[in-house]
């Protein structure tokens, strides 16, 4: 009873005949884009510190999407099939830690406004909504007739 069939998918689903990892993609060059974007904005009209703490804040943003990424596929790729997967604490709590180093040493320097590093730590929100809107498109727009 506790057994699921193996379908033979071997991955996640496909939507569509796309490659199931172009979301994950997309969303980290979304990432990139969004930070770059409030970076440039910021630049000729806020201060120094506030642009400085933008691109620290998506610079940490995409560091820590990236580092989430590979532990994720690590620990599921080194799964045996019908395992569980061994997930070390450690590794999530440590990317915690090395953000708000950063973070907590780049404002006791005085070189970041904390609130525009927190803006820019939050590149995810923009990316995903962007990412989410685009699947509803698509949805709406390859909709059968039924």
């Amino acid at each position: 009873m506790s057994e699921i069939a193996d379908s033979g998918a071997g991955g996640l689903p496909e939507a569509g005949g796309e490659d199931p990892r172009a979301m994950e993609r997309r969303i980290f060059r979304l990432m990139c884009a969004s930070a770059a974007l409030a970076v440039l904005a910021a630049a000729p009209l806020a201060p120094w510190r506030v642009t400085a703490g933008l691109l620290l804040g998506g610079a940490l943003s995409l560091l820590n999407h990236h580092w989430l990424r590979t532990s994720v596929e690590a620990v599921f790729g080194a799964t045996p099939p019908g395992g569980r997967p061994r997930l070390k604490a450690s590794r999530y709590i440590l990317r915690y830690f090395v953000v708000a180093a950063a973070v907590a040493a780049a404002y006791n320097l005085n070189l970041v406004s904390l609130a525009a590093t927190f803006a820019g730590l939050c590149s995810f929100v923009p990316a995903s909504l962007a990412e989410g809107l685009r699947q509803l498109y698509f949805a709406i727009a390859r909709r059968e007739e039924t």
